[in-house]
């Protein structure tokens, strides 16, 4: 349905490279067209080469021009630059490669009166859309995809494939998201042994890219920290990701029930 005139908004959709942003951008162009639509994509530098694909191919779907973010760095190469390893609770990547450059754009290119930003949030995580709306106000964000008719993220999944897309690889191997090659330092243990299990190479460079990032902390007396957190006795350690790799090999259980997966999300600042 194309746009009528009353409508005065332009859309910013947060393409992410994910599954559901891909749809809240569908649902709009559904209801409101294209021609005041714009897909924006915050590149790390470390994504999956089929996310790259999915997200051209799923733009091209969309019918809306895609612009594209890219900071420079990698999330290693801002940890070295930053002097420390970001964690969940401190996702320097995420801010710095991803929402710095988004709202940069967002602040130089949209005028808060006449855009709506669109965020691919389910219905079932609606909170996440109600503290968004809060925390960046006067900018209008909105998250189609919590508003009726509701689907779940698999029924996103065989909407694209209606659509002849074919799907991230990513979801194929059992990741919860399409970002950073499968990596995240706000993943869980289980996502870890997700990655080692079905991209040894890529983990075993992400190993090396933090012992290289440790090495420099103690050779300059700087605390940098570990990607990884695990309990032991009630309490949560630091655990390098050579550790991990030697615990699941020791063991043998990829996917111990115990494991967290941990969450991505990394576009919004919550």
């Amino acid at each position: 349905m194309p746009s009528s005139s009353r409508d005065l908004f332009s859309f910013v959709v947060l393409l992410s490279g994910g599954i559901t942003s891909w749809a809240a951008a569908k649902r709009i162009a559904e209801t409101h067209g294209t021609d005041r639509m714009t897909l924006l994509f915050a590149d790390t530098g470390m994504e999956d080469e089929d996310c790259y694909r999915f997200v051209h191919e799923g733009a091209e779907n969309i019918g809306a021009p895609l612009v594209i973010l890219k900071e420079g760095r990698t999330p290693w190469e801002l940890f070295r630059d930053q002097k420390m390893i970001g964690t969940s609770k401190a996702d320097i990547c995420s801010r710095m490669l991803k929402r710095d450059p988004l709202d940069k754009w967002r602040n130089e290119n949209c005028d808060p009166e006449t855009t709506k930003m669109v965020v691919g949030i389910l219905w079932d995580e609606s909170h996440r859309i109600d503290r968004l709306q809060e925390l960046c106000k006067p900018w209008q964000y909105i998250a189609p995809l919590c508003d009726k008719p509701w689907i779940s993220k698999s029924q996103c999944l065989e909407w694209a494939a209606r659509e002849g897309l074919h799907l991230p690889r990513l979801y194929a191997m059992g990741f919860a998201h399409n970002n950073c090659g499968g990596f995240c330092i706000k993943a869980g243990r289980a996502a870890f042994a997700n990655l080692l299990r079905w991209m040894p190479e890529r983990y075993a460079w992400h190993e090396q890219q933090e012992q290289e990032t440790r090495a420099w902390q103690a050779a300059n007396g700087v605390q940098m920290g570990h990607v990884l957190y695990k309990d032991r006795n009630g309490k949560r350690e630091r655990i390098t990701l050579e550790q991990f790799r030697e615990e699941i090999e020791g063991r043998g259980d990829e996917l111990d029930g115990a494991h967290e997966w941990g969450g991505c999300a990394c576009a919004l600042p919550l």
